[in-house]
């Protein structure tokens, strides 16, 4: 017993020496001593994490969770192995998003909704499977090569799931063939009466316009992709929390190679005023969204108070449209004649839209437009100089194909070109108007260049669901649009946090603006913002930055807006804000 004894203390001197253990303890007490610390072992603790393993992936658990608008959505958590132990580092949960709209026929609702939840079941079935055992060992601070796995893992399943399709096209095929009795001769029918020339031609023939292109399909979302975005998104929150900086600043470090960037530029936010529904009774359907953007010499801070200020007032006229005060002594002459002959706004509806804001609708537009003015004047705010507007008119939804025309107001229809012509009038009459988005569908390529020619230098034309998504948006090294002042990019389905680095980088050499915008499904993970905060230090010298969160109410909207305020006090902290 003594030898085996003093055989172990021999391979335990050995083993301990071979990890350099006795010359660290000493350095350790040598280096604390000093220091006299309350916590002796706390620091004994943390001067020896320096030398542990890098964490790596334990496991990843994916659930199925509500997001802000009680449809269900994918949740991904990491587990790593840290210290030996397995220990739980970070969770996200995707925003959900639907490409169809808020005046879709009931059953296409439905169908979505169908579409919509097996995607997140089969999202939850990869996550806890096939991803979890793809993943497990490697370090999540590697993002670049864990996005590599995920879009080679997403492209198998793409092509998995056309050849299925094309068996089953093949297979029905030879099935109908198989079915269809030969076909028996039949006798030729007569040849149809030729037209005299000097016929006329009916008046829809002579007064024909020019067919509007037809609506592209809708593009293709796999079930299931919500997996890739998650994971790819989770890893980027799990490589933060181990290198114990913020999102923001991780993915600022992976997109320049870890290259610290001396100064950030904070967004400008993009604040959702009034929400105005496209199927309400009222008849102005120009107007989906009209939204605040504060002045750039304010902060964050500031701007957000400014707007909350306006939205106080808006709320106030639109509770008691008959009580609207005079304008006070000093107000401008424009302010106290605006409303001469014009009748009072409509009954507020009294509610908050999903992306969290007033809802109300108006009969036209300039009606909301001078209502605006009304509630800035009554506050002592001008528009155009201390607060500006953007509108998000979501013109795809209102083409009538039947007539070829957009469907502005109730009963009252306009061109392509028409629509270009009123933007041009819109923006002379309201110059404090510096940002359209989706003035038009992407379908309609020539009326996007006349209304870049014409307005291009007056206001910011952006497409939203004019835009594609992400993963197509980047093919090719060009950007899959119609001419615009920039894009909207949404982190949806498949999206990966290398895509849009990557994206990113492309729009900046392209001079176009990048807007980071929240899905109308929103959840209550607020590292949308972070992403748009660390892709905007390279905003100098390339045109403002925005970022798109709704509006001022509803806690999934607020969690990012407050997210927004304390990524502006730390890089104040630490003098890095520009």
């Amino acid at each position: 017993p003594a030898m085996a004894a003093g055989g172990r203390r021999r391979e335990a001197a050995e083993y301990y020496r071979g990890q350099r253990v006795p010359e660290r303890m000493e350095e350790a007490l040598n280096a604390l001593f000093p220091l006299r610390p309350g916590d002796l072992y706390g620091e004994l603790a943390n001067y020896f994490s320096r030398y542990s393993k890098a964490p790596v992936i334990r496991k990843l658990v994916g659930r199925k969770v509500l997001d802000g608008v009680g449809q269900p959505t994918l949740e991904v958590e990491i587990y790593c192995t840290v210290k030996n132990c397995e220990k739980r580092i970070c969770s996200t949960v995707m925003s959900s998003h639907s490409q169809i709209p808020e005046n879709a026929l009931p059953e296409t609702i439905e169908a979505d909704e169908k579409e919509r939840n097996a995607s997140v079941n089969t999202a939850v079935e990869w996550v806890n499977q096939s991803l979890n055992t793809m993943l497990r060992g490697l370090k999540p601070t590697d993002q670049y090569e864990i996005d590599k796995m995920l879009g080679e893992y997403f492209t198998n399943k793409v092509e998995e799931k056309e050849r299925i399709q094309k068996q089953e096209e093949e297979a029905a095929a030879a099935a109908e063939a198989e079915a269809t009795p030969a076909p028996t001769p039949r006798t030729p029918s007569p040849a149809p009466p030729v037209k005299k020339k000097g016929a006329k031609p009916g008046k829809k023939l002579s007064v024909a316009q020019k067919p509007i292109p037809a609506a592209e399909p809708a593009e293709p979302v796999l079930c299931g992709s919500l997996a890739i975005g998650g994971t790819s998104l989770a890893i980027a929150k799990a490589g933060a929390t181990i290198s114990h900086v913020p999102l923001y600043l991780h993915v600022a470090l992976l997109k320049r190679d870890q290259e610290s960037p001396e100064e950030m530029t904070l967004p400008l936010p993009m604040v959702t005023l009034l929400n105005c529904e496209k199927i309400s009774p009222t008849k102005l359907k120009l107007v989906k969204e009209v939204m605040l953007i504060p002045p750039v010499q304010l902060s964050c801070k500031q701007g957000i108070e400014r707007i909350l200020d306006i939205q106080k007032e808006m709320t106030r006229l639109l509770e008691f449209p008959g009580k609207m005060p005079a304008p006070q002594p000093g107000d401008s002459k424009k302010g106290k004649a605006q409303h001469s002959g014009k009748k009072g706004p409509p009954q507020f509806l009294k509610r908050i839209s999903h992306l969290g804001c007033l809802t109300t609708g108006y009969d036209d537009l300039e009606q909301l437009l001078l209502l605006m003015q009304t509630a800035c004047d009554n506050i002592g705010l001008q528009l155009g100089t201390d607060i500006y507007l953007a509108i998000n008119c979501a013109a795809h939804e209102l083409m009538d194909y039947g007539k070829g025309k957009y469907e502005i107001l109730t009963g009252t229809f306009k061109s392509p070109d028409e629509m270009v012509a009123m933007y041009v009038e819109l923006i002379d009459k309201f110059p404090f108007i510096i940002a359209l988005i989706d003035p038009l569908r992407k379908e309609d390529r020539q009326q996007w260049s006349n209304i870049c020619r014409a307005l291009g230098s007056k206001c910011y034309l952006i497409a939203e669901d004019a835009a594609t998504h992400i993963s197509r948006l980047k093919s090719g090294q060009n950007i899959n649009t119609p001419m615009c002042s920039g894009v909207v990019l949404k982190y949806i389905n498949q999206t990966k946090v290398s895509d849009l680095i990557e994206l990113t980088g492309i729009l900046d050499g392209q001079r176009h603006i990048t807007i980071l915008g929240s899905p109308d499904g929103e959840s209550s993970d607020d590292s949308l913002v972070d992403l748009g905060s660390c892709f905007s230090f390279q905003a100098v010298g390339l045109g403002a930055r925005f970022i798109k969160l709704g509006g001022l109410s509803r806690g999934e909207r607020v969690t990012k807006y407050n997210r927004l305020l304390a990524i502006e006090e730390e890089l104040a902290k630490n003098r890095t804000l520009r």
